[in-house]
Formats: C-alpha cells, structure tokens, sequence
C-alpha cells in the first residue's frame, strides 16, 4: 500500500498485489487504486482495465508538466464520482 496523492478533496492509495508464485501458466500482478473523496465521504477502489486507464490519465498529466493541485483534482474527480461506498472511521 503506498499512498500516491493527498489534498483537500481527495486521497489516492495504490495497492500491488504480487502473483502467487506457486501458480502455473503466466502471472499477473493484482492490485488497483483507492480514491476516496474527501468532501462526498464516499471511496471508490478501482484495478483492471480501469486502473491502467486512470493511471495512464495521471502519467499524461505529468508529461505534460508539473501539474496543479487543481489539474490533478479535477482529473481524480472523474474516477470519484463513481464512488458508492461511504467511508466509515472505526
């Protein structure tokens, strides 16, 4: 778990799951993305397809530049808007 990006809106938590050795046949890394929507209170975790989209979406926005708190919340707000999970403290 490595925590990618912290705001005031948003907190982005990546998580790697590594293969199982013991598995035959080709090994796939397992793992995805926590959003968690700060102001809404609702999490979202994303992996596959998706996780590869949104993480392509984020190394676009750092090609481009250095981008702005801004820049990246309103590129993570796409992907928080899904969120249905409500985030509860214990």
């Amino acid at each position: 778990m490595h925590m990618l990006y912290n705001s005031d809106s948003f907190i982005v938590v990546q998580f790697d799951v590594p293969p199982a050795e013991e598995q035959p046949g080709p090994q796939l890394n397992r793992g995805g993305f926590e959003i968690v929507d700060k102001f809404a209170r609702k999490e979202i975790f994303i992996e596959g397809a998706l996780a590869e989209s949104f993480q392509q979406g984020v190394q676009a926005l750092i090609d481009e530049g250095e981008p702005s708190e801004d820049d990246l919340d309103a590129f993570i707000e796409r992907y928080a808007v899904m969120g249905q999970q409500p985030v509860v403290m214990h």
